[in-house]
């Protein structure tokens, strides 16, 4: 039993193929998001964290609909390549709001993060809603013909104006030779660690 659960634990999330790239991202630097969507603030505190020192803090000013902060973002992918994502995130409220959940977004060709080139759909699991839990997803990229190379990693939530969520501990996996940014609290640096740049979008 305890080696199948063990098979199984290995297996929710991907694991790096020889020729990807891992980013990682813990809100350690005072970071915030890339960009968002919707009426959503987002803050760089430290009084509930999963690891570290600090976390993201999410509350939905929204009257209705789905607010979404951007907290990654691949670019230079082609067809088939595949994006995976990760966080924790944390509440209180088992089987109500306020939740969140990870999910995908396209952008066009030559754009920025915030040209909307359609939803790339992400994972349906709102989370138990006792404590911290990883929540993730794998995309497979779909160019739409060529008109779009960039995927943006969101955080979007579910609640009433008001409610809260932290987030914590992002972890991307993504080809060697495309562009990973996420979020920092100083000007954009090139990483060696993990090959990409990242960006100031705040």
């Amino acid at each position: 039993m305890k080696k199948l659960l063990l098979i199984l634990l290995v297996g929710l999330f991907a694991v790096p193929a020889a020729n990807a790239a891992v980013v990682t991202y813990g809100w350690e630097d005072g970071g915030t998001i890339l960009s968002q969507y919707g009426d959503i603030t987002a803050t760089n505190v430290g009084d509930v964290v999963h690891t570290g020192a600090r976390s993201l803090y999410l509350v939905d000013q929204q009257a209705s609909g789905t607010p979404e902060v951007f907290v990654a973002w691949v670019v230079g992918l082609t067809d088939g390549d595949e994006v995976t994502a990760t966080i924790w995130r944390y509440d209180t409220t088992p089987g109500a709001s306020p939740s969140c959940r990870i999910w995908g977004g396209y952008t066009s060709v030559g754009g920025t993060i915030d040209d909307y080139a359609g939803s790339a759909g992400g994972n349906s699991d709102y989370g138990p809603g006792t404590g911290w839990d990883q929540t993730g997803h794998t995309w497979t990229f779909d160019s739409s013909g060529g008109t779009r190379d960039g995927l943006v990693i969101k955080v979007r939530t579910y609640s009433s104006p008001g409610d809260f969520v932290w987030v914590d501990d992002l972890e991307v996996i993504y080809p060697d030779g495309t562009t990973a940014y996420i979020p920092e609290a100083a000007s954009p640096v090139e990483d060696s660690t993990w090959g990409g740049i990242k960006a100031l979008y705040r």
